[in-house]
């Protein structure tokens, strides 16, 4: 019996000389504890050595994917063949492709498994001619490129890269915005009209660090950094400054800390072109459709580039709100509509009310750009750019779709007419200042003249009323008169007394107001009475 041994190096080719032993399972791994005992079961019958690593990759990628190397089919017509033995393999998978190939009979068994082990653990030994370091370099080699093989993986790239640039790049923002608020206000105490004057970071830094105090204004050249007007504003405003006076070690730790903001925002430039390349290099059809800087987030957001590709479209548009996600599912309101991607150029120059088409395509899109970016072997970035051309045809259809046509088909756009100048002479119309309900004139009359009647007629019942109650307080007063003049003639001394009441009473009594005239009568008869 034969076995086909693959290493490293090359293949290699055994021939059993005791089968005996093979039978007995559990104690064959005591015949390979030594070079001596493992060369009276084994023998070595041919070695096909590799020229390189390159080849040995080729071989061995072959032989996981079940096929058969043409190396390897040159050697087992020429060797096994003319043996005419069964050929022991360690894979069932190759035994079956060899015997349906070249019709050779092939075992594949826990014995051939044991066999192998052992083989392997004498292998310096049992090939000659091979040197141990030449077997562990080409071993470790083979391993890193079978490895990166396996994972379609490449030097360039490399996403942990990209997930490490963009967390920095926005480390390094905030820090500088902190930094540069910190320099704007210390120096404010001593200068505080040069913030008004250059609102640009990096020049006002740059302009403090060349200047320093606010007395060297006057002597210093600022050409260079600022335009001839801002200059002449700038040493305008030192020599009348409202700043504090600051000592020298005050100036020296705020232009030290002006040459901090200039390397740290220096470095992010260069951090930021780093990102660019790194990402182009990784995910062109990605930097495409959403831009370098919201690629990048969704990478690191994802943890990876294969695992961003995993995510559903859905996921990916609302990648990065989920807060706002699970806030929403709790309080049963509407799911927010898109994350990170929120801020690609796509969805920023698009209309609020077309925001959420737009997010919901470009993420559709997107997830492809990933996918193919991640296991597709083409480094071009042509499908992103035709992705990206359609989005945005249909961005400008729905931008369009509001000055269609209402009736028609609705597909041929609205004519706008052309324009004429038409003056008109207009003359004022003061009805427009009444603030009363405005009515027709035929309204109004008949409006007056239903008042009129009304009023008349009122008029009338309050005569007519009047004039009765004041024939009843005539009745009322002769009826008292009679009765007051009796009583007098008994009871002259009680007749003030009496009278009083009654004055009292007859106001009380009566509903309707008397006429001047009619109350002189009635004072004039009680003096005469009296």
């Amino acid at each position: 019996m034969l076995v086909l041994f693959e290493t490293s190096v090359g293949y290699a080719i055994f021939k059993v000389l005791n089968e005996k032993k093979l039978q007995e399972v559990d104690s064959l791994w005591k015949e390979f504890e030594t070079p001596e005992k493992a060369n009276k079961i084994v023998k070595l019958k041919h070695f096909e050595k590799f020229q390189d690593t390159a080849e040995a990759l080729a071989a061995f990628t072959a032989l996981m994917e079940g096929k058969i190397n043409k190396q390897l089919k040159k050697v087992l017509k020429k060797i096994v063949k003319e043996a005419h033995e069964p050929l022991a393999v360690a894979d069932a998978k190759l035994g079956g492709v060899i015997k349906e190939k070249l019709n050779l009979s092939c075992i594949h068994s826990p014995v051939v498994n044991e066999l192998m082990r052992g083989i392997r653990s004498q292998m310096d030994g049992l090939i000659p001619g091979v040197e141990p370091r030449e077997m562990a370099a080409m071993c470790l080699g083979l391993a890193h490129s079978l490895s990166r093989y396996r994972l379609k993986f490449s030097a360039d790239k490399v996403d942990t890269m990209i997930v490490q640039a963009i967390s920095l790049l926005d480390d390094l923002d905030k820090e500088l915005n902190n930094y540069i608020m910190r320099c704007r206000e210390w120096y404010g105490w001593h200068f505080p009209e040069l913030g008004k004057i250059i609102s640009d970071n990096l020049t006002y830094c740059k302009c403090l660090q060349k200047v320093g105090d606010r007395k060297n204004y006057a002597s210093a050249k600022l050409s260079e950094l600022l335009p001839e007007e801002v200059e002449a504003e700038v040493k305008a405003a030192a020599e009348i400054s409202m700043g504090t006076e600051v000592s020298e070690e005050d100036i020296c730790n705020i232009l030290h800390l002006c040459t901090q903001v200039i390397e740290i925002s220096e470095y992010r430039t260069q951090l930021y072109e780093y990102l660019q390349n790194r990402m182009m290099a990784i995910a062109p059809n990605v930097t495409v459709m959403v831009g370098e800087l919201v690629g990048a987030r969704l990478i690191a957001h994802a943890g990876s580039l294969l695992n961003l590709a995993k995510h559903a479209a859905s996921t990916v548009q609302i990648l990065g709100a989920e807060k706002a996600l699970f806030r929403a599912l709790k309080s049963r309101r509407d799911t927010p509509k898109y994350g990170l991607i929120y801020h690609a150029s796509l969805v920023g120059q698009t209309s609020p009310k077309h925001k959420g088409k737009i997010s919901r395509m470009l993420a559709a899109k997107t997830v492809l750009a990933i996918r193919y970016d991640a296991f597709g072997e083409d480094s071009s970035s042509a499908m992103g750019v035709e992705n990206r051309a359609k989005l945005e045809a249909r961005l400008r259809t729905l931008e369009d779709r509001g000055i269609r046509k209402i009736s028609g088909t609705g597909k041929a756009l609205a004519k706008t007419e052309k324009y004429e100048h038409k003056s008109e002479v207009k003359t004022y119309d003061p009805s427009g200042d009444s603030t009363l309900p405005t009515c027709s004139k035929k309204r109004k009359i008949e409006q007056v003249d239903k008042e009129d009647e009304i009023t008349e007629k009122k008029a009338k019942k309050a005569k007519i009323k009047v004039k009765v109650e004041e024939e009843e307080e005539e009745e009322k007063v002769a009826e008292e008169e009679e009765t007051s003049v009796k009583k007098k003639k008994k009871k002259g001394k009680k007749k003030h007394i009496k009278e009083e009441p009654l004055s009292e009473e007859e106001p009380c009594t009566s509903t309707a107001i008397a006429s001047p005239e009619k109350k002189k009568k009635k004072k004039k008869k009680r003096d005469n009475e009296d």
